[in-house]
């Protein structure tokens, strides 16, 4: 008898990407699977791999009026889980984070539902900090996980960040540093939030460097749309090959191909940046809660692997002196793709997997 594993998680890629690479690989191991999400997430998930999919009531608020609303309309969400799960005779629930992923775990619990939540954090967030204490299993993505509860330490369980296949895929492939007069692609990504400072620095930062190394550069560029014109026009202007755009579909083809890379310090993307071995440089959203992505990068610059910039402390022209001391010292970037790739957890999903088998199992 199949066996149905229901996968709860917002509508950012944050949440989203971990949760299709866990549930791409639960369907190859015979498990039916159901995403559970709000109605925005329905929008974000048009190719997770899902054989059914629920959209249920959820909101977060805050003052006593719009917590009592979302109160209202989580207990909706809930009713409608439960509803749904008997129907579909659930075996087991894994919640990865966001206020979308609350109505699936309440409900999970209210019914005896084995149950755990993957935190792709490096600190707790908060939903998962609020449902943590009455899961079965906490698994981490980094090594050390903040804000997690002195009392749940023997029921975590540091499986790493699961990522996308594609990206996976790129686990064995060696890193190629340019050649002492070659081109250096340079890949630029911004995140779902705060790109502004990334999208109006980085080309000033590139058009301020040496000439002899500013023409090898070969850049693409995530920007926000609003900045695209200008960040072309600067580059054109500098004489750099530069490619913008405030989207890449194929982001695993960029990764392999890249350098270097500038970029926020979400939990994807220092997965990620770990896995492929890409040597980067790294500023925190400095309004993350609980400085969450400081924390995130703290394994890749530990190992030598990234370069850590504070938000505050980033200027046109101290970006510059980065990238010249990094791409001007010999044998710097090939030293850095090999600290990368000593911080990486490969193999996440399959270790995730195994730890949801064997909490259905307790049933």
């Amino acid at each position: 008898m199949t066996k149905t594993c229901v996968v709860a998680a917002g509508g950012t890629g944050g949440h989203l990407f971990p949760a299709q690479a866990l549930a791409e690989e639960m369907a190859r191991r015979g498990w039916r699977i159901v995403l559970a999400t709000d109605r925005r997430g329905q929008a974000f998930a048009e190719h997770f791999p899902a054989d059914e999919r629920l959209a249920l009531d959820s909101a977060t608020g805050s003052g006593p009026v719009g917590l009592l609303k979302a109160g209202v309309k989580i207990a909706a969400g809930v009713l409608q889980a439960r509803r749904a799960f008997r129907r579909l005779d659930a075996s087991v629930v894994v919640g990865f984070g966001g206020y979308p992923s609350a109505p699936s775990l309440l409900a999970a619990m209210s019914m005896g539902l084995p149950t755990l939540i993957h935190e792709q954090n490096a600190v707790l967030g908060r939903t998962n900090r609020l449902l943590a204490k009455r899961v079965g299993m906490v698994a981490s993505a980094f090594p050390t996980l903040g804000r997690l509860p002195e009392s749940l330490k023997d029921r975590l369980e540091v499986v790493g960040n699961p990522v996308r296949p594609p990206i996976a895929a790129l686990e064995d492939k060696p890193y190629e540093a340019p050649g002492a007069r070659g081109a250096i692609h340079l890949l630029v990504t911004g995140g779902s939030q705060g790109a502004r400072i990334l999208s109006d620095t980085v080309p000033r930062a590139i058009a301020a460097l040496p000439d002899k190394l500013r023409r090898r550069l070969v850049v693409v560029q995530q920007a926000r749309p609003e900045f695209i014109d200008a960040a072309r026009d600067t580059y054109a202007a500098a004489g750099v090959k530069a490619e913008v755009a405030p989207f890449f579909g194929d982001m695993a083809a960029r990764l392999g191909k890249a350098h270097l890379a500038i970029g926020r310090a979400g939990a994807s993307t220092c997965t990620e940046l770990a896995v492929v071995g890409l040597p980067s440089i790294l500023v925190p959203l400095k309004i993350a809660t609980d400085d969450h992505q400081r924390f995130n990068a703290r394994g890749l610059v530990e190992a030598g692997g990234a370069v850590l910039i504070l938000e505050d402390d980033l200027t046109v022209d101290g970006l510059a002196a980065t990238l010249e001391g990094i791409l001007g010292e010999s044998g710097r970037l090939a030293k850095m793709a090999e600290g990368a790739r000593s911080a990486a957890l490969p193999e996440a999903a399959a270790r995730l997997a195994d730890l949801v088998e064997a909490q259905a199992a307790h049933t």
